[in-house]
């Protein structure tokens, strides 16, 4: 195993932080990376803001479901999905014009526009996640993000085709944290098919998550009411408020996207 395989092959996620600071250097390679990841047609259809304001950063702690990690990250990054730039130039290369002009079809920002965009910020954003293990910088990934719609676009003063996908705290883990336990993934077999998909049957589905039963059954703190580990993840992530308000906020998100007034 080579050494880039050895590095996404163990990395996890870091909650807790090290006093160490992440270097001007170490964040410039970092973003660095990120840059260079894959892009559609190389538009970069995303924004990067580095939180430093460590205000800002306690508000993000209530805000993305009160988790105080956030504050104490030295190196915080918001993955924004970005159509704003690109529809801003158009009309400042009066594009929309000139194709009403040639009898064009013309058109906004719309959803496909939209899932591009997030394609573009999330390789980034895990381009950056592996360059920064390599420098032996941890970082975890803050979904809740997405959550708060209003409130995070009036804090980061968001315009219309911009939307925070992911958040990146990052900082050097601490000693016991280093040897901690990864989490399983799933076996192979049934995430990877030849050709076309693969709806699995009861029988699959049970051999799939038997180690995850087991985990819950021996070591595992099951919701209470949960009798298998199906019902463990849905009581506790799929119908949790987090869950539910994070699907509102992608709706009022695309309502805004979408609003030709």
């Amino acid at each position: 195993m080579n050494e880039t395989l050895r590095i996404i092959d163990t990395r996890r996620s870091t909650r807790v932080f090290d006093e160490k600071p992440v270097s001007q250097a170490e964040k410039e390679l970092i973003l660095n990376a990120a840059y260079r990841a894959p892009t559609a047609g190389n538009m970069m259809l995303y924004t990067i803001i580095e939180v430093d304001d460590q205000g800002l950063k306690e508000k993000l702690v209530e805000t993305c479901d009160s988790q105080p990690f956030i504050a104490k990250a030295p190196f915080v990054l918001i993955f924004l999905a970005d159509y704003q730039r690109w529809w801003d130039y158009y009309n400042v290369c009066e594009a929309p014009q000139r194709s009403k002009e040639l009898e064009r079809k013309n058109r906004e920002p719309q959803e496909g526009d939209f899932l591009l965009a997030c394609c573009d910020a999330i390789i980034a954003a895990q381009t950056a996640a592996i360059a920064a293990e390599s420098l032996g910088i941890g970082s975890c990934y803050i979904g809740d993000i997405m959550e708060k719609y209003e409130i995070h676009k009036d804090l980061l003063k968001l315009p219309q085709f911009v939307f925070p996908i992911a958040m990146l705290c990052f900082g050097y883990p601490v000693k016991s944290d280093v040897v901690r336990k990864r989490t399983p993934r799933y076996s192979p077999e049934f995430i990877t098919f030849k050709n076309q998909y693969h709806r699995l049957d009861e029988t699959e589905l049970k051999e799939m998550f038997a180690p995850y039963e087991e985990m819950l059954r021996t070591v595992g703190q099951p919701v209470q009411g949960a009798l298998n580990f199906g019902q463990h993840n849905y009581l506790r992530k799929f119908t949790a408020e987090f869950s539910f308000e994070m699907s509102r906020s992608v709706r009022a998100m695309l309502k805004n996207w979408e609003d030709k007034s």
